[in-house]
Protein backbone atom coordinates (compact mmCIF):
# COMPACT_ATOMS: atom_id res chain seq x y z
CA UNK A 1 0.00 0.00 0.00
CA UNK A 2 1.57 3.24 -1.03
CA UNK A 3 1.43 6.37 1.03
CA UNK A 4 0.67 9.55 -0.78
CA UNK A 5 3.16 12.36 -0.32
CA UNK A 6 2.63 16.01 -0.87
CA UNK A 7 5.39 17.74 -2.79
CA UNK A 8 5.97 21.33 -1.98
CA UNK A 9 6.43 23.71 -4.80
CA UNK A 10 9.96 24.46 -5.76
CA UNK A 11 11.53 27.90 -5.52
CA UNK A 12 11.58 29.46 -8.90
CA UNK A 13 15.36 30.05 -8.77
CA UNK A 14 16.86 27.35 -6.62
CA UNK A 15 14.27 24.63 -7.17
CA UNK A 16 14.15 23.82 -3.43
CA UNK A 17 11.39 24.38 -0.93
CA UNK A 18 11.13 27.75 0.86
CA UNK A 19 11.21 26.32 4.44
CA UNK A 20 14.71 24.86 4.28
CA UNK A 21 16.72 28.10 3.76
CA UNK A 22 14.97 29.77 6.73
CA UNK A 23 16.28 27.14 9.12
CA UNK A 24 19.81 27.36 7.65
CA UNK A 25 20.08 31.20 8.26
CA UNK A 26 18.91 31.18 11.89
CA UNK A 27 21.45 28.64 13.03
CA UNK A 28 24.76 30.45 12.19
CA UNK A 29 23.50 33.84 13.50
CA UNK A 30 22.62 32.30 16.85
CA UNK A 31 26.07 30.78 17.25
CA UNK A 32 27.79 34.03 16.25
CA UNK A 33 25.86 35.98 18.88
CA UNK A 34 26.48 33.28 21.47
CA UNK A 35 30.23 33.40 20.66
CA UNK A 36 30.41 37.18 21.01
CA UNK A 37 28.66 37.06 24.36
CA UNK A 38 31.08 34.39 25.50
CA UNK A 39 34.08 36.49 24.44
CA UNK A 40 32.72 39.53 26.27
CA UNK A 41 32.13 37.48 29.42
CA UNK A 42 35.64 36.08 29.17
CA UNK A 43 37.20 39.54 28.78
CA UNK A 44 35.09 40.88 31.64
CA UNK A 45 36.15 38.01 33.84
CA UNK A 46 39.81 38.59 33.02
CA UNK A 47 39.51 42.30 33.85
CA UNK A 48 37.68 41.58 37.11
CA UNK A 49 40.39 39.09 38.02
CA UNK A 50 43.09 41.67 37.26
CA UNK A 51 41.38 44.34 39.40
CA UNK A 52 40.90 41.86 42.24
CA UNK A 53 44.55 40.88 42.04
CA UNK A 54 45.69 44.54 42.07
CA UNK A 55 43.46 45.37 45.05
CA UNK A 56 44.65 42.37 47.02
CA UNK A 57 48.31 43.13 46.26
CA UNK A 58 47.82 46.83 47.08
CA UNK A 59 46.22 45.96 50.37
CA UNK A 60 49.23 43.92 51.33
CA UNK A 61 51.75 46.66 50.34
CA UNK A 62 53.17 48.84 53.12
CA UNK A 63 54.16 52.42 52.08
CA UNK A 64 57.78 53.32 52.83
CA UNK A 65 58.46 55.72 55.71
CA UNK A 66 58.30 59.44 54.87
CA UNK A 67 61.57 61.32 55.40
CA UNK A 68 61.23 64.32 57.71
CA UNK A 69 63.42 66.70 59.69
CA UNK A 70 63.01 66.98 63.42
CA UNK A 71 63.69 69.31 66.35
CA UNK A 72 63.80 68.84 70.11
CA UNK A 73 61.47 70.81 72.35
CA UNK A 74 63.84 73.00 74.39
CA UNK A 75 63.46 75.01 77.56
CA UNK A 76 65.09 78.41 78.14
CA UNK A 77 64.71 81.69 79.98
CA UNK A 78 63.40 84.32 77.61
CA UNK A 79 63.71 87.91 78.78
CA UNK A 80 60.53 89.84 77.98
CA UNK A 81 60.99 92.71 75.56
CA UNK A 82 59.07 95.71 74.28
CA UNK A 83 59.53 96.24 70.55
CA UNK A 84 59.21 99.38 68.45
CA UNK A 85 60.60 101.03 65.33
CA UNK A 86 63.05 103.85 66.05
CA UNK A 87 65.01 106.48 64.20
CA UNK A 88 68.70 107.29 64.70
CA UNK A 89 69.78 110.85 65.45
CA UNK A 90 73.19 112.28 66.45
CA UNK A 91 73.99 113.21 70.03
CA UNK A 92 75.23 116.53 68.63
CA UNK A 93 74.28 117.73 65.18
CA UNK A 94 74.01 121.08 63.44
CA UNK A 95 73.65 122.58 60.01
CA UNK A 96 76.23 125.31 59.65
CA UNK A 97 74.98 128.42 57.89
CA UNK A 98 76.13 131.97 57.23
CA UNK A 99 74.95 134.69 59.62
CA UNK A 100 75.64 137.44 57.09
CA UNK A 101 75.72 137.40 53.27
CA UNK A 102 78.97 137.16 51.40
CA UNK A 103 81.06 135.36 48.82
CA UNK A 104 82.76 132.09 49.65
CA UNK A 105 86.50 132.79 49.66
CA UNK A 106 87.91 129.47 50.91
CA UNK A 107 86.77 126.03 52.10
CA UNK A 108 89.10 124.46 54.65
CA UNK A 109 87.51 121.04 55.22
CA UNK A 110 86.98 117.80 53.33
CA UNK A 111 83.47 116.40 52.99
CA UNK A 112 82.93 113.38 55.21
CA UNK A 113 86.10 113.92 57.26
CA UNK A 114 86.28 114.43 61.04
CA UNK A 115 86.97 117.91 62.37
CA UNK A 116 87.88 119.24 65.80
CA UNK A 117 86.16 121.94 67.80
CA UNK A 118 87.38 125.37 66.65
CA UNK A 119 88.67 124.20 63.24
CA UNK A 120 88.05 126.65 60.41
CA UNK A 121 85.49 125.20 58.03
CA UNK A 122 84.72 127.99 55.60
CA UNK A 123 85.68 131.62 55.04
CA UNK A 124 83.69 134.36 53.31
CA UNK A 125 85.33 137.28 51.58
CA UNK A 126 85.99 139.97 54.20
CA UNK A 127 88.37 142.30 52.33
CA UNK A 128 85.98 145.28 52.60
CA UNK A 129 85.41 144.74 56.31
CA UNK A 130 89.15 144.39 56.94
CA UNK A 131 89.75 147.78 55.28
CA UNK A 132 87.00 149.35 57.37
CA UNK A 133 88.55 147.76 60.46
CA UNK A 134 91.89 149.39 59.76
CA UNK A 135 90.20 152.77 59.39
CA UNK A 136 88.32 152.24 62.65
CA UNK A 137 91.51 151.19 64.42
CA UNK A 138 93.26 154.38 63.23
CA UNK A 139 90.38 156.50 64.52
CA UNK A 140 90.47 154.60 67.80
CA UNK A 141 94.22 155.18 68.19
CA UNK A 142 93.74 158.87 67.57
CA UNK A 143 90.92 159.00 70.09
CA UNK A 144 93.15 157.13 72.56
CA UNK A 145 95.84 159.77 72.16
CA UNK A 146 93.26 162.52 72.67
CA UNK A 147 92.10 160.86 75.87
CA UNK A 148 95.65 160.58 77.19
CA UNK A 149 96.28 164.29 76.52
CA UNK A 150 92.95 165.25 78.01
CA UNK A 151 93.71 163.31 81.15
CA UNK A 152 97.10 165.04 81.45
CA UNK A 153 95.55 168.47 80.97
CA UNK A 154 92.74 167.70 83.32
CA UNK A 155 95.21 166.66 86.01
CA UNK A 156 96.80 170.09 85.67
CA UNK A 157 93.42 171.82 85.72
CA UNK A 158 93.93 173.10 82.17
CA UNK A 159 90.66 171.69 80.81
CA UNK A 160 87.37 171.02 82.47
CA UNK A 161 85.96 167.71 83.55
CA UNK A 162 83.36 167.94 80.76
CA UNK A 163 86.04 168.12 78.07
CA UNK A 164 87.75 165.04 79.56
CA UNK A 165 84.45 163.15 79.56
CA UNK A 166 83.85 164.10 75.92
CA UNK A 167 87.29 162.79 74.93
CA UNK A 168 86.75 159.52 76.79
CA UNK A 169 83.30 159.08 75.24
CA UNK A 170 84.72 159.62 71.75
CA UNK A 171 87.40 157.03 72.42
CA UNK A 172 84.79 154.52 73.64
CA UNK A 173 82.77 155.05 70.44
CA UNK A 174 85.82 154.52 68.22
CA UNK A 175 86.75 151.41 70.18
CA UNK A 176 83.20 150.05 69.79
CA UNK A 177 83.41 150.57 66.04
CA UNK A 178 86.62 148.53 66.00
CA UNK A 179 84.92 145.74 67.97
CA UNK A 180 81.91 145.84 65.67
CA UNK A 181 84.03 145.53 62.52
CA UNK A 182 86.02 142.71 64.15
CA UNK A 183 82.77 140.89 64.95
CA UNK A 184 81.64 141.20 61.33
CA UNK A 185 84.97 139.76 60.15
CA UNK A 186 84.71 136.94 62.69
CA UNK A 187 81.25 136.05 61.36
CA UNK A 188 82.77 135.69 57.91
CA UNK A 189 84.71 132.68 59.25
CA UNK A 190 82.71 129.52 60.06
CA UNK A 191 84.34 127.38 62.77
CA UNK A 192 83.34 123.95 64.08
CA UNK A 193 81.40 124.38 67.35
CA UNK A 194 82.19 120.79 68.46
CA UNK A 195 84.06 117.66 67.42
CA UNK A 196 82.27 115.78 64.68
CA UNK A 197 82.15 114.60 61.10
CA UNK A 198 81.62 117.16 58.37
CA UNK A 199 78.95 116.40 55.80
CA UNK A 200 78.99 117.08 52.09
CA UNK A 201 79.47 120.80 51.45
CA UNK A 202 76.58 122.69 49.89
CA UNK A 203 78.62 125.57 48.41
CA UNK A 204 81.72 126.13 46.29
CA UNK A 205 84.42 128.82 46.32
CA UNK A 206 83.27 132.01 44.63
CA UNK A 207 79.59 131.30 45.31
CA UNK A 208 77.44 134.07 46.76
CA UNK A 209 75.49 133.01 49.85
CA UNK A 210 72.73 134.79 51.71
CA UNK A 211 72.22 134.92 55.45
CA UNK A 212 70.84 131.58 56.65
CA UNK A 213 71.90 129.55 53.60
CA UNK A 214 73.07 126.04 54.66
CA UNK A 215 76.78 125.48 54.14
CA UNK A 216 77.60 122.07 55.65
CA UNK A 217 76.27 119.69 58.30
CA UNK A 218 78.31 118.64 61.33
CA UNK A 219 77.44 115.61 63.44
CA UNK A 220 78.97 113.75 66.36
CA UNK A 221 78.58 110.03 65.74
CA UNK A 222 80.65 108.40 68.51
CA UNK A 223 77.35 108.14 70.38
CA UNK A 224 73.91 108.29 68.80
CA UNK A 225 70.35 108.58 69.99
CA UNK A 226 67.53 106.26 68.94
CA UNK A 227 64.11 107.88 69.24
CA UNK A 228 61.03 105.64 69.40
CA UNK A 229 57.55 105.44 70.93
CA UNK A 230 55.67 102.88 73.04
CA UNK A 231 51.97 102.62 73.91
CA UNK A 232 50.93 104.23 77.16
CA UNK A 233 50.06 100.80 78.62
CA UNK A 234 53.79 99.94 78.61
CA UNK A 235 54.84 103.12 80.39
CA UNK A 236 54.81 101.48 83.82
CA UNK A 237 57.20 98.77 82.61
CA UNK A 238 60.05 101.03 81.48
CA UNK A 239 62.57 103.10 83.39
CA UNK A 240 65.73 104.98 82.54
CA UNK A 241 68.77 102.70 82.44
CA UNK A 242 67.06 99.58 81.03
CA UNK A 243 69.20 97.82 78.40
CA UNK A 244 68.24 98.38 74.78
CA UNK A 245 69.32 96.59 71.63
CA UNK A 246 68.87 97.82 68.09
CA UNK A 247 69.06 95.99 64.76
CA UNK A 248 68.84 97.56 61.33
CA UNK A 249 68.77 96.29 57.76
CA UNK A 250 71.62 98.67 56.92
CA UNK A 251 74.00 96.65 59.14
CA UNK A 252 72.27 93.28 59.08
CA UNK A 253 75.01 91.30 60.80
CA UNK A 254 75.24 93.42 63.97
CA UNK A 255 73.28 94.12 67.10
CA UNK A 256 73.85 97.49 68.72
CA UNK A 257 73.51 97.75 72.49
CA UNK A 258 72.79 100.73 74.69
CA UNK A 259 70.55 101.96 77.47
CA UNK A 260 67.30 103.84 77.81
CA UNK A 261 68.36 107.42 78.56
CA UNK A 262 65.19 109.53 78.52
CA UNK A 263 61.41 109.17 78.80
CA UNK A 264 59.18 112.00 77.68
CA UNK A 265 57.14 113.35 80.63
CA UNK A 266 53.95 113.66 78.56
CA UNK A 267 51.86 111.26 76.46
CA UNK A 268 50.88 112.20 72.93
CA UNK A 269 47.10 112.82 73.11
CA UNK A 270 46.63 111.88 69.44
CA UNK A 271 48.32 108.45 69.53
CA UNK A 272 48.31 107.76 73.30
CA UNK A 273 51.96 106.84 73.07
CA UNK A 274 55.02 108.10 74.92
CA UNK A 275 58.33 109.05 73.31
CA UNK A 276 61.53 107.48 74.55
CA UNK A 277 65.21 107.91 73.74
CA UNK A 278 68.06 105.43 74.00
CA UNK A 279 71.79 106.15 73.74
CA UNK A 280 74.03 103.74 71.83
CA UNK A 281 77.80 103.46 71.43
CA UNK A 282 78.81 103.99 67.82
CA UNK A 283 82.61 104.21 67.78
CA UNK A 284 82.94 102.94 64.22
CA UNK A 285 80.15 105.24 62.96
CA UNK A 286 78.18 102.28 61.57
CA UNK A 287 74.93 104.00 62.50
CA UNK A 288 74.11 107.25 60.73
CA UNK A 289 71.53 109.89 61.41
CA UNK A 290 68.18 109.16 59.78
CA UNK A 291 68.51 105.37 59.81
CA UNK A 292 65.60 103.37 61.18
CA UNK A 293 65.81 100.10 63.04
CA UNK A 294 64.00 97.68 65.30
CA UNK A 295 64.33 98.65 68.96
CA UNK A 296 63.91 96.15 71.80
CA UNK A 297 63.77 97.27 75.42
CA UNK A 298 64.81 94.37 77.69
CA UNK A 299 62.66 94.17 80.80
CA UNK A 300 64.28 93.02 84.06
CA UNK A 301 62.22 89.85 84.71
CA UNK A 302 62.77 86.54 82.86
CA UNK A 303 60.26 83.83 81.89
CA UNK A 304 60.99 80.10 81.51
CA UNK A 305 59.46 78.90 78.23
CA UNK A 306 59.40 75.85 75.97
CA UNK A 307 60.14 76.69 72.36
CA UNK A 308 60.25 74.99 68.96
CA UNK A 309 60.98 76.18 65.41
CA UNK A 310 58.05 78.11 63.98
CA UNK A 311 58.15 75.84 60.91
CA UNK A 312 57.06 72.91 63.09
CA UNK A 313 53.57 74.31 63.58
CA UNK A 314 50.67 73.36 61.33
CA UNK A 315 48.46 76.43 61.57
CA UNK A 316 44.72 75.88 61.15
CA UNK A 317 41.51 77.77 62.02
CA UNK A 318 40.39 75.00 64.38
CA UNK A 319 43.69 74.92 66.28
CA UNK A 320 47.45 74.86 65.83
CA UNK A 321 49.20 71.50 66.06
CA UNK A 322 52.54 69.74 65.72
CA UNK A 323 53.50 66.16 64.93
CA UNK A 324 55.30 64.45 67.79
CA UNK A 325 57.66 61.64 66.78
CA UNK A 326 57.23 58.55 68.98
CA UNK A 327 58.75 55.07 68.93
CA UNK A 328 56.38 52.13 68.39
CA UNK A 329 57.21 48.41 68.36
CA UNK A 330 55.88 46.53 65.31
CA UNK A 331 54.80 42.98 66.23
CA UNK A 332 55.08 41.76 62.64
CA UNK A 333 58.60 42.98 61.87
CA UNK A 334 59.75 42.89 65.51
CA UNK A 335 61.34 46.30 64.99
CA UNK A 336 60.91 49.72 66.56
CA UNK A 337 59.36 52.23 64.19
CA UNK A 338 59.01 56.00 64.40
CA UNK A 339 55.37 57.01 64.23
CA UNK A 340 53.71 60.44 64.17
CA UNK A 341 51.14 61.63 66.67
CA UNK A 342 49.31 64.88 66.04
CA UNK A 343 49.36 67.10 69.13
CA UNK A 344 47.35 70.31 69.44
CA UNK A 345 49.21 73.11 71.22
CA UNK A 346 48.76 76.67 72.44
CA UNK A 347 51.39 79.13 71.23
CA UNK A 348 53.09 82.02 73.01
CA UNK A 349 55.32 84.80 71.71
CA UNK A 350 57.47 84.51 68.62
CA UNK A 351 61.17 85.29 68.77
CA UNK A 352 63.31 85.01 65.66
CA UNK A 353 62.76 81.61 64.00
CA UNK A 354 61.25 80.13 67.18
CA UNK A 355 57.87 80.20 68.83
CA UNK A 356 57.08 79.58 72.49
CA UNK A 357 54.69 76.76 73.41
CA UNK A 358 52.42 77.65 76.30
CA UNK A 359 50.61 74.30 76.45
CA UNK A 360 50.68 70.84 74.84
CA UNK A 361 54.35 69.79 74.82
CA UNK A 362 57.07 68.78 77.25
CA UNK A 363 60.79 69.50 77.19
CA UNK A 364 62.79 66.82 75.38
CA UNK A 365 60.04 65.68 73.02
CA UNK A 366 60.90 65.40 69.35
CA UNK A 367 58.67 67.07 66.78
CA UNK A 368 58.69 67.34 63.00
CA UNK A 369 60.36 70.64 62.10
CA UNK A 370 59.40 71.03 58.42
CA UNK A 371 56.67 69.87 56.07
CA UNK A 372 53.97 69.31 58.69
CA UNK A 373 51.22 70.13 56.17
CA UNK A 374 51.82 66.90 54.19
CA UNK A 375 51.74 64.52 57.16
CA UNK A 376 48.96 62.60 58.87
CA UNK A 377 48.40 60.99 62.21
CA UNK A 378 49.97 57.51 62.65
CA UNK A 379 52.38 57.85 59.72
CA UNK A 380 55.75 56.05 59.77
CA UNK A 381 58.67 58.43 59.28
CA UNK A 382 62.41 58.40 58.83
CA UNK A 383 64.43 61.27 60.35
CA UNK A 384 67.12 62.95 58.25
CA UNK A 385 68.43 66.28 59.56
CA UNK A 386 71.28 66.72 57.09
CA UNK A 387 69.46 69.43 55.16
CA UNK A 388 67.36 70.76 58.02
CA UNK A 389 67.23 74.59 58.14
CA UNK A 390 69.00 76.14 61.12
CA UNK A 391 66.63 78.19 63.24
CA UNK A 392 68.05 81.23 65.06
CA UNK A 393 66.83 83.55 67.78
CA UNK A 394 68.21 86.55 65.88
CA UNK A 395 68.22 85.60 62.20
CA UNK A 396 69.98 87.80 59.66
CA UNK A 397 68.67 86.79 56.22
CA UNK A 398 71.09 87.43 53.39
CA UNK A 399 68.41 88.91 51.11
CA UNK A 400 67.35 91.75 53.43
Amino acid sequence: MQTATTKLPSHPLTGSSSSTPKRSRKGPIFWVIFGLIGILLLLGGIKVLQIYTMVSVGGKMVPPPTTVTSAIVKEADWQPTLSAIGSVSPVQGATMSAEIPGTVAAIDFQSGQPVKKGDLLLKLDASSEIAQLRSAQADAELAKSDVDRARDLASRKVISKAELDAAESKYAQKKAMVDNMQAVIDKKEIHAPFDGVAGIRSVNPGQMVAAGDPLVTLQTLDHVFVDFSLPQKDLSKVAAGLPVRVTTDAVASREFKGALSAINPSVDPATRSVKLQATLDNKDHALRAGMFGKVEVLLPEKNSVLYIPATSVAYAPYGDSVYVIEKKHDEKTKKDEQVLRQQFIRLGETRGDFVAVAEGLKAGQEVVSTGAFKLRNGMNVLIDNKLAPKAQLNPTPSDT
